[in-house]
Formats: structure tokens, sequence, C-alpha cells
């Protein structure tokens, strides 16, 4: 089992969730497909985490290949507050979240 983590990614919990439903409990090379051919904001990043694991992607063990695992979860970071002057002297508050994303692959049982 290989995890890779990546931490305080400025887009939307939600955002990611999304595209990690599409590549949960796929093969990786289907999975880098997935990610390289989806227009979501979010694939980029997750491309680049899941080719950060490329030494144990090289050599399968005994014929099995790495699977990304169902448990890849997507929680909340800090978020960013902000102030955005609105009429009459207001301000809106604007929140730029985070995420943190832990890709763990295992072997194909």
């Amino acid at each position: 089992e290989a995890r890779a983590y990546l931490k305080y990614a400025r887009i939307s919990p939600r955002k990611v969730s999304v595209v990690l439903d599409l590549i949960r409990n796929k093969p990786v090379d289907y999975a880098m497909a997935v990610l390289k051919h989806t227009p979501k904001a979010a694939c980029e990043d997750l491309e680049k985490l899941l080719k950060s694991q490329s030494p144990m992607l090289e050599q399968p063990q005994h014929g099995r290949f790495p699977v990304v695992c169902g448990r890849v979860p997507c929680i909340p970071g800090p978020i960013l507050k902000r102030i955005r002057p609105r009429a009459q002297g207001r301000a809106f508050r604007i929140d730029k979240k985070t995420s943190h994303v832990t890709l763990v692959l295992k072997e194909q049982e």
C-alpha cells in the first residue's frame, strides 16, 4: 500500500470529490486516462499526485497491478477569509476553501 498526500490545495473539497468519485476503485492506468481527459480543475492536481507514485507503478509485484483504493478521502482544509466591498459601505465575505487529499494505492486482489 502506498499513500500520497496533497495538502492545502486551493480548490473546494466538493469539486475535488466529484473527480475522486470517477477514479475510486479503478486501475491506475484507467485513472490516469480519466484525469487526463476530464475537464475539471481538480484533475491537474490529482494527476500530478498520481504521477508522484510512479516508482510503485513501474514494477508490479507478483503480476498484480496497483489500483486506486476505495478510501480516497478529501477533507476540507482551512478556509481563507476575504472581504468584498459592496454597496452602501457594506462588506461581504468570500470564503476561499482548501482541500487535503490522501491518495491510497494498493495491489489488486
